[in-house]
């Protein structure tokens, strides 16, 4: 099946698709917070490792990368779908992604990184991802697990105020 809308239509909708600062990574990034860790997201270590990992833990020597499942192909994960036009080239940019993602990690694991993964879909129930996390990341002692998780308490920005200087969000 060809696809449906035009080349240059099609360049522009792909332009809109967030390659940074995502919902998910805002939500990782929170809960992290929340979980008494600090880490970088710009800093020169996140742009000089391998696979431009989406958090660094400088101090812990740990990696995160928070994956679509669509994008870097969740295995038996219902939002990996296939689209249905222009199979081909998806099925070849699937393959890439994943390839460049796995070497990525082994580089990474190979110089003594501790690479975590975490998918879109998982953070749907956030207790498990903070055990999780709090489990891998190496931490100090006497940093400990809240109680409970809950999604009000995270304060994860929202896509109405990211990014906004603070005068226009304060009204």
């Amino acid at each position: 099946m060809t696809d449906r809308i035009s080349k240059e239509r099609r360049s522009w909708v792909m332009s809109r698709v967030r390659g940074k600062h995502t919902k998910p990574e805002r939500l990782v990034r929170s809960l992290l917070h929340r979980l008494g860790y600090r880490f970088t997201v710009n800093g020169p270590k996140n742009k000089n490792l391998p696979g431009k990992p989406d958090i660094v833990l400088p101090a812990r020597k740990c990696v995160i990368f928070v994956h679509g499942c669509f994008w870097h192909r969740h295995q038996n994960c219902r939002i990996a779908t296939t689209p249905k036009s222009n199979v081909a080239y998806w099925q070849e940019k699937f393959e890439r992604n994943v390839e460049r993602d796995r070497t990525a990690q082994s580089v990474l694991a190979e110089s003594g990184w501790r690479v975590i993964v975490i998918w879109e879909c998982e953070l749907k129930q956030l207790d498990k991802v903070a055990a999780h996390l709090v489990s891998e990341i190496p931490r100090h002692s006497e940093l400990e697990l809240p109680e409970s998780i809950e999604d009000e308490l995270l304060v994860a920005e929202t896509s109405r105020s990211y990014g906004k200087p603070k005068s226009e969000t304060e009204s």
